[in-house]
């Protein structure tokens, strides 16, 4: 299979087509309207649904009933943007139909503007949305993991009727490499047993959010998160880079993390022993993971493109086995090598001089 040089955006659109995408509803807003304008294209000329919407709300609400019938279906949107489609999400979990959106991260909050960011963490893994409740959410951190994850975002969201969320940023969106497609490496999901396909021949079926009954409501939610139970046992993924002998150990996520894999090799140069490592599922987090190594190394550094968000969970998965610091800045240019390396190095000097 050939590299193509093809920027982030593209890269998402024609990976959804290649995994079978089906429909497609969206409402611009930069920095992914690219993806919209891509697949309006496209999926005219393979005859498959495409609809560009009146709102943020109407297209969330649109792929939620399109994947209620268990057609492959997604929306792609912009930091403030997915702020809209929260309630609509709260709905998809509960109702377990498998949504896919993208989210390429701008600045914020509020409207902000379309500087890179990474202030979305919160928002995606913990939602915003009313209830209990979980989304698959996936970080790719270059454009050929731009075209892998959007492939796995589609098999994860039909294995476990769950809505899945990629997390990228303006920064991915925008960037060009080198890139393979290939083809769709996931087996396809039956969905004949739930999906709203019409009653002909069949009982008829219904998919809802409300339950009159107290202990109804109690035991779905308990079998929501028995499934998420599931998902954090089975599809976990992280990356680790030298943290075999590691004293301090990177994490980073998304596209951050291209910065922290040059400082670490930096730092090793200066003889500090700097591991990496690195969420790719960020929800579920790799928690159990990040205890084992807290238990290893002296000091954890999280290196993140907003005010410390991501440092939270590492901080309860730490559970105060090791020092954890932040190194961060909320918007626009991607901390440098030099900065980040500076700054481990000033952490460093700091912690041991209070020792």
């Amino acid at each position: 299979m050939d590299k193509v040089l093809v920027k982030g955006n593209f890269a998402i659109a024609q990976a959804a087509l290649n995994a079978g995408l089906e429909c497609y509803f969206g409402y611009p807003i930069t920095p992914q309207t690219e993806i919209g304008e891509y697949l309006s294209s496209e999926m005219y000329k393979r005859g498959l649904g495409y609809v560009c919407a009146e709102s943020e709300l109407a297209a969330i609400n649109m792929v939620l009933g399109a994947a209620s019938t268990g057609a492959k279906a997604m929306t792609s949107s912009s930091s403030c943007a997915v702020s809209l489609m929260q309630e609509a999400l709260s709905y998809a979990c509960s109702d377990e139909v498998p949504v896919v959106l993208v989210n390429v991260m701008r600045a914020g909050p509020g409207l902000g503007y379309i500087y890179p960011a990474q202030g979305d963490y919160n928002q995606a893994v913990k939602g915003g949305g009313n209830g209990d409740y979980k989304l698959i959410v996936l970080a790719p951190a270059t454009v050929q993991e731009c075209i892998d994850y959007t492939y796995k975002a589609f098999y994860l969201a039909h294995k476990y009727r769950n809505p899945t969320m990629i997390l990228a940023d303006g920064l991915l969106g925008q960037m060009m490499e080198p890139a393979v497609f290939g083809e769709y490496p996931y087996p396809e999901i039956d969905n004949s047993s739930w999906a709203l396909t019409g009653a002909k021949g069949r009982d008829g079926r219904a998919i809802f959010s409300v339950a009159t009954a107290e202990d109804k409501q109690n035991q779905h939610i308990y079998d929501l998160f028995a499934k998420f139970k599931t998902i954090e046992e089975n599809e976990t993924e992280w990356e680790e880079i030298n943290t075999d002998d590691a004293d301090v150990l990177l994490i980073a996520f998304g596209s951050m993390t291209r910065n922290i894999k040059a400082a670490m090799t930096e730092l090793r140069k200066q003889g500090l022993k700097v591991g990496i490592l690195r969420p790719i599922t960020l929800s579920p987090f790799p928690s159990r993971r990040i205890h084992e190594l807290a238990q290893k190394v002296h000091n954890i550094v999280v290196v993140e493109m907003n005010m410390g968000q991501m440092v939270n969970d590492v901080k309860l998965a730490v559970d105060g086995q090791a020092k954890v610091d932040l190194v961060h800045r909320p918007v626009g240019q991607w901390l440098s090598v030099e900065e980040i390396t500076a700054a481990v190095n000033n952490i460093l000097e700091k912690n041991y001089a209070s020792v």
